[in-house]
């Protein structure tokens, strides 16, 4: 009974229509853990090359960390099981501080996440939001 108990709840999360991921970063906090280290580990070369572009990188920073953990939730919600790292999850724009467009590996069969990032003060937020096609096949 255990058994259909789990798949029952397994396949209600697969049947989601839409996840929704958002983050909030408060630039000192943030600012006590950037260091290179945290850098190599967390960012792509394309995401280095675009936040240090700016003068003011360590905004730079927060907001593209605040787009991959709203990113993040996001997926997550779609499936506990997933496993996915930080720089498996890419923010991109097209042009300087243009529309940020979502990278993540392919083998997801995820359709496209739409994100967005504001800056206030010393906060930088991002939401990512998902709707599922009605044909998606998804590895979950």
């Amino acid at each position: 009974m255990n058994n259909n108990l789990d798949l029952t709840i397994n396949n209600l999360g697969l049947s989601k229509e839409y996840a929704i991921g958002n983050d909030l970063v408060y630039f000192p906090n943030f600012a006590l853990s950037l260091n290179p280290l945290f850098i190599k580990k967390v960012y792509t070369a394309n995401e280095i090359k675009y936040c240090e572009e700016f003068d003011n990188t360590l905004e730079r920073y927060a907001s593209t960390w605040a787009a991959k953990e709203a990113v993040y939730k996001c997926i997550k919600q779609l499936s506990k099981n997933i496993k996915i790292g930080p720089k498996k999850i890419e923010i991109l724009r097209k042009k300087t501080a243009g529309e940020p467009i979502v990278n993540i590996p392919s083998s997801l069969n995820l359709a496209p996440i739409s994100l967005s990032i504001t800056h206030d003060g010393d906060y930088t937020w991002a939401i990512a939001i998902y709707k599922r096609n009605n044909d998606e096949k998804s590895v979950f």
